[in-house]
């Protein structure tokens, strides 16, 4: 498979995973097409725009947008605030309201310029790591408008939010003057190679000492054969103290990890289908057996033994087959904030 670019967008500079990204892409994005704007004659077209929403906080637009093991899944440029107002930071959904999902677009990236009109697009799945597009995405809303240069932020609403109660969301900027580069079936690789394409992975949960919080957490395979994935929990700065997090796997997924050899780090099994982590540093399940066509709902259970007095971040994320590339790599995550008084 053949990955065409459009002749316009000027040589990647900031490009030293290129090679095993693209090969990401030719491995999980079975079916993919590639886009570029062309005139009548088959040449790319002057009037290029290029609006993108930042992956990371230093994104400025490249594709692909930077380092592989980056966190391409908590865009800075996305959030769900309780009203129409905007808010000063993203907010868990609440279930049966409206949220508001607010989203900065930003006319300033390196492949285009002028007024960009199109439609942004907002959808949702389940909380977790792995997603297929567009089979795992559910439509919220869309909003057709005009970005001129410099940074839009608009907003759409979601009425009746369903009752999952933890999700993702996906945004995207489609216009006809600033097409995708390359779609497939994993949602990681178009994030990443689209800049138009955002992911927004992010949730809270409660640090009141003796409160128990579940949150689901998805998995998928965007292959086209059953493969084995691993499941890590990165501590962002300093672990949460006495912080207990415990992952029950359910009766099928937790067989086929221990008929693979129960394989893991910073881990121990404390029930019949949970594994508790004991190593909040470099803890991993590895060796989760995913098929192709479902998508498996890990519990994970967070608790602490007494209230924080400041906000921790945990980050919990799906790793990719290292065979296939010769080392791992994250295919999508979420972070997760300890808030003190927060459920």
């Amino acid at each position: 498979m053949k990955i065409a670019l459009a002749r316009s967008r000027p040589r990647r500079t900031v490009r030293l995973l290129f090679g095993v990204l693209m090969t990401a892409a030719l491995a999980f994005s079975v079916g993919g097409t590639a886009t570029a704007a062309i005139d009548k004659g088959g040449m790319a077209v002057n009037n290029r725009t290029d609006v993108y929403i930042k992956d990371i906080s230093s994104d400025t637009g490249f594709e692909p947008h930077g380092a592989i093991y980056s966190s391409f899944f908590n865009s800075p440029d996305i959030k769900i605030c309780p009203t129409a107002i905007e808010c000063a930071a993203h907010t868990n959904p609440v279930i049966g309201s409206t949220s508001h999902i607010f989203v900065n677009l930003r006319n300033n990236g390196p492949y285009g310029s002028g007024i960009s009109n199109g439609t942004l697009k907002a959808y949702y799945t389940t909380s977790g790591g792995g997603a297929n597009w567009p089979i795992h995405w559910t439509p919220i809303g869309s909003k057709s408008l005009p970005v001129a240069p410099g940074v839009t932020t608009t907003s759409i609403a979601w009425p009746n939010v369903p009752s999952l109660g933890h999700f993702c969301l996906l945004l995207r900027w489609e216009s006809a003057t600033d097409p995708m580069l390359f779609e497939g079936t994993a949602t990681s690789i178009n994030t990443q190679y689209n800049n138009n394409i955002a992911w927004k992975n992010a949730n809270t949960v409660s640090a009141v000492g003796g409160v128990v919080s579940d949150r689901p957490f998805a998995l998928a395979n965007a292959l086209a054969e059953p493969a084995p994935f691993d499941l890590a929990f990165r501590p962002l700065g300093e672990p949460v103290p006495g912080a207990k997090i415990v992952a029950d796997l359910g009766p099928e997924l937790f067989e086929r990890w221990r008929a693979a050899g129960g394989q893991g780090e910073g881990v121990q099994v404390v029930g019949r289908t949970s594994v508790q982590v004991v190593d909040p540093y470099k803890a991993q399940i590895k060796g989760l057996l995913i098929k192709p066509e479902e998508r498996p709902v890990v519990k994970l259970s967070f608790s602490t033994g007494e209230t924080l007095q400041k906000a921790y971040t945990l980050r919990v994320v799906q790793v990719g087959p290292a065979r296939r590339l010769g080392e791992s790599f994250d295919v999508g995550g979420v972070d997760y904030t300890f808030e003190p008084g927060r459920r």
